[in-house]
């Protein structure tokens, strides 16, 4: 896997209000789904990650909803590195229906030891394989949020 990671997923009517049309809260939903599905792509599950004293933590967000997803949608999510630290990684994602941008986040995450609540150093191995993922952005993109 190289560059970003996809996730599909379809929006139920429990992501809806009562027009059909996806809650934004539910949007976090689906963007952590991405990451997580990301971290499970490189062979990290967040269970085993917890069993080695590692979780993390989102510490901000910033997201432009651009266009409505409504009910039976099938979504595209896609998660990309923007930047890393030693305790910290910024996603760049988008949540997209057939190739339409509904979404733009970018999310801050923290690395923290789950029993303390502190910041911790990512494990080594995670951080090279973020690191071998960082997508600048191109000039011609759209960039995140």
């Amino acid at each position: 896997m190289t560059g970003q990671h996809q996730h599909s997923l379809r929006v139920y009517y429990e992501d809806t209000d009562a027009a059909g049309i996806v809650y934004y809260a539910n949007y976090l939903r689906f963007l952590e789904r991405g990451r997580t599905e990301f971290l499970r792509a490189l062979g990290h599950s967040q269970q085993q990650l917890m069993s080695e004293g590692i979780a993390f933590a989102v510490r901000s967000v910033s997201a432009e909803y651009l266009k409505p997803a409504k009910l039976d949608d099938l979504l595209i999510v896609n998660t990309g590195v923007e930047s890393l630290g030693r305790a910290q990684v910024v996603f760049c994602q988008r949540i997209l229906r057939d190739e339409v941008l509904l979404l733009d986040a970018k999310i801050r995450i923290a690395c923290i030891d789950p029993l303390r609540g502190r910041p911790t150093a990512m494990p080594q191995t995670i951080h090279e394989q973020l690191a071998a993922r960082i997508q600048p952005a191109a000039p011609s993109q759209e960039t995140c949020a």
